[in-house]
């Protein structure tokens, strides 16, 4: 007795199902991750991923099938069936994609959510300045400037500040607190970060594959940037926006270090002052 083709076709979908799982969910093609936001990015990834697997094995069997099995036989010289519509099949392949969809864009809004992207600002372009506004990285009332910049309100606790500036074809990395700029970005491990991103020609982007972040860099519109790094090493800064002739080059470095080196690397960079010159000097 011949298996229904219903039953072929249900246990066909349900392996490519499962092949399209595995190979989703256990096949990386992502760089490391090197922030606390990227994991749940990934997490987004390997959905798309697996729908896309999906995606493609099927439609490459349905094409293997029908040119296999419908194909015009030796000494054939009629025309095929006249197939006027199929009603289940219609509502099947609209209803299908749709409820995917559906439940993808409400998986991707809450993993937009739960990176903050859905946190008030308030500079110049959205609101007025407010007088009594804190910032996340001080908790203390903001002057005017850093009311234009905004903050987020993260709950781990105070962010450390760094502004970067884009420009045709650099990024340059100012630290207010500790008063000195450098070509470089050097970030505490584990501790939350605030970028104050704005630019001084075109649009720009920083983006830090590693860190899953992309943020546009638009000129007039300054943006604040938050995330936490949670692995050491050096990344690429790219910007991923066409910004002239040498865009391919418009790239930096950020450096991830443990919180020892890196208050080295702060104390090598701050200017002398008299508070911070060597007791020696202020004697003299």
């Amino acid at each position: 007795m011949p298996i229904p083709g219903s039953i072929l076709t249900l246990v066909a979908g349900v392996f490519l199902a499962l092949i399209s799982l595995w190979v989703g969910q256990n096949i990386n093609l992502m760089p490391v991750a090197a922030a606390d936001d990227a994991s749940t990015v990934d997490a987004l990834f390997k959905v798309l991923f697996s729908i896309g697997v999906g995606l493609l094995l099927g439609i490459t069997a349905m094409l293997v099938v029908a040119l296999v099995h419908f194909r015009r036989r030796s000494g054939d010289h009629l025309d095929g069936p006249a197939v006027e519509g199929n009603l289940p099949l219609e509502i099947f392949w609209t209803a299908v994609p749709a409820i995917v969809i559906l439940i993808v864009g409400v998986y991707s809004y809450d993993i937009y959510a739960r990176m903050g992207g859905m946190a008030d600002f308030s500079h110049h372009t959205s609101m007025p300045p407010q007088e009594n506004v804190e910032t996340a990285s001080s908790g203390h009332p903001a002057d005017p400037e850093t009311v234009i910049w905004g903050g987020i309100d993260r709950a781990e606790g105070a962010a450390f500040p760094v502004e970067v500036t884009a420009m045709q074809f650099a990024f340059v990395f100012h630290y207010p607190q500790q008063n000195f700029t450098t070509g470089e970005l050097h970030l505490p491990l584990g501790q939350p970060v605030e970028l104050q991103l704005k630019s001084n020609d075109v649009i720009h982007a920083f983006w830090v594959p590693e860190f899953r972040l992309k943020q546009d860099v638009i000129p007039g519109q300054p943006t604040v940037l938050g995330f936490t790094a949670n692995r050491q090493g050096n990344y690429d800064i790219i910007c991923a926006e066409l910004c002239g002739p040498y865009h391919g080059g418009m790239r930096s470095k950020v450096v991830v270090e443990d919180a020892e080196n890196f208050e080295k690397w702060l104390m090598r960079n701050t200017p002398a002052t008299v508070a911070t010159a060597p007791e020696s000097s202020q004697t003299a």
